[in-house]
């Protein structure tokens, strides 16, 4: 799989025939087991970038704590990232903006037979979490949890580790639970694993209806002015791509090596998966209702997560008008 993301990375780079040197670029740092890989390959297959008006350059990135630092520094232009770390970095100074790209959030897995079919009948049980302690989900999942009179944090073993270690313990049945992400939970479905509660199912049961993005591109608010144009016509092919993937099966049959799916079912589920996590709308309520939510997570983190600021940072969310 990573030398089939190396060749799609440089084929990026390679500019077509007649392209313009003056052409905008923009270089977007991924991972390599992102679901922004998918999509620029899915733009490349639908020729998508082919007449656009700026150049793409793919630039590899080992972890999300990678990206970070390739954006600050200015080694790539673009990531994908949480509006709340955008909206920290604002309060901190560094004018960062975000646009959404996925509302999928992640899930609670427990196995098809398990006794555990509430929130409280986690109590004494061994959970892991992927994330670590300052994990959104872990953060709103305790706020479930207070809301219901039960200290998750207090009563539940908890293991913290990365998504594919601790799947494997799941699967060795070393846990009895696991808040994971949302591409580690789909392998899991697929193998016959239950899903207890899903990130978006934790918002609405805290009383949040709106539908929030989990993640988007983010980029320095300077960088997006001087790009304006570059930008809004990246944005459009990679929606037009997701919906295809998500629409046509032979397009999505050409990004298959890049989903680590190792059969038909992991495949359909992670798909499923995928396409539940389009934005379907982004506009003033979602964003009043992310500002809802960040405010909770002030709270529930002792500012660890979100900086010292309470509130959401104005400006956090880019807009294309």
């Amino acid at each position: 799989m990573n030398i089939k993301i190396c060749l799609f990375s440089i084929a990026l780079l390679i500019p077509q025939l007649g392209q313009a040197d003056e052409k905008p670029m923009i270089k977007l740092g991924a991972m390599a087991a992102g679901t922004l890989n998918w999509e620029l390959a899915a733009m490349q297959n639908q020729g998508l970038l082919d007449k656009a008006e700026f150049s793409v350059e793919n630039i590899a990135l080992a972890n999300q704590q990678a990206g970070k630092v390739a954006l600050q520094s200015g080694a790539v232009d673009m990531i994908v990232s949480d509006w709340i770390w955008t909206s920290s970095m604002r309060a901190a100074g560094t004018p960062l903006s975000f646009y959404p790209f996925s509302d999928t959030s992640g899930a609670l897995i427990v196995p098809a037979d398990s006794p555990i079919k509430s929130l409280a009948d986690l109590k004494g049980k061994k959970l892991g979490v992927a994330g670590g302690e300052l994990d959104k989900n872990w953060l709103l999942l305790q706020a479930l949890g207070q809301q219901q009179q039960l200290d998750l944090n207090a009563s539940v073993e908890k293991i913290y580790g990365a998504p594919p270690l601790l799947s494997q313990q799941l699967l060795d049945k070393r846990l009895e639970a696991l808040l994971t992400f949302w591409q580690f939970a789909a392998h899991l479905e697929a193998q016959g694993y239950r899903v207890l509660l899903t990130g978006e199912d934790i918002i609405r049961q805290l009383g949040i209806t709106e539908t929030v993005p989990s993640i988007g591109y983010v980029f320095k608010q300077d960088w997006a002015d001087q790009h304006k144009t570059a930008l809004k016509q990246f944005l459009a092919p990679s929606k037009q791509a997701r919906n295809t993937l998500c629409s046509s099966d032979a397009e999505w049959q050409k990004i298959l090596p890049l989903t680590d799916a190792s059969n038909p079912s992991e495949q359909q589920k992670l798909r499923e998966r995928y396409c539940q996590g389009r934005i379907e709308q982004w506009g003033t309520s979602q964003q009043t209702a992310a500002a809802k939510i960040y405010s909770l997570l002030h709270q529930l983190s002792n500012n660890k997560l979100t900086g010292n600021s309470a509130q959401l940072q104005a400006g956090t969310f880019w807009s294309a008008d």
